[in-house]
């Protein structure tokens, strides 16, 4: 399960990056104003957040182990999944990254800042991981 979820998350992710930086040359909207389709260069590590140079690339290189580490921790088919998005969505925006030096972003949503399918698989995996969490601490 792990590895399934880590292959589809990065494939997924890599392949709306590519058709984003093909195809997306305006705004999309697809709810008017509010959400939609728009493309976007990022530079930093996660929805924008920037560090100095060299401490964005240590900063990447431990977050990725750690994801790794914690992946061949995970026991349930929960975790397998939600680590497997984390570490497919992760490893997804570091190969954007090492393309042309930046990530391609194109989900806008509100004011929140652009987003693309990576940030979105990480997410859900955090959101999984805590879900197992609370679920796990509320059965004893």
């Amino acid at each position: 399960m792990l590895w399934l979820a880590i292959i589809i998350s990065f494939l997924m992710s890599f392949a709306a990056k590519l058709l984003a930086d093909s195809f997306l040359a305006e705004r999309f909207p697809v709810i008017g104003s509010f959400a939609g389709l728009q493309y976007a260069t990022n530079s930093g590590v996660a929805f924008s957040i920037t560090f100095p140079g060299h401490l964005q690339t240590v900063f990447i290189a431990i977050a990725l182990i750690a994801i790794v580490w914690a992946a061949t921790k995970a026991k349930t088919t929960m975790s397998k999944i939600a680590f497997g998005l984390i570490v497919g969505g992760a490893f997804g925006n570091v190969a954007d990254r090492l393309l042309d030096g930046v990530v391609t972003d194109f989900f806008q949503v509100g004011t929140f800042p652009i987003f693309n399918v990576a940030d979105s698989c990480i997410t859900i995996g955090v959101s999984l991981l805590l879900f197992e969490a609370v679920w796990q601490w509320w059965k004893r």
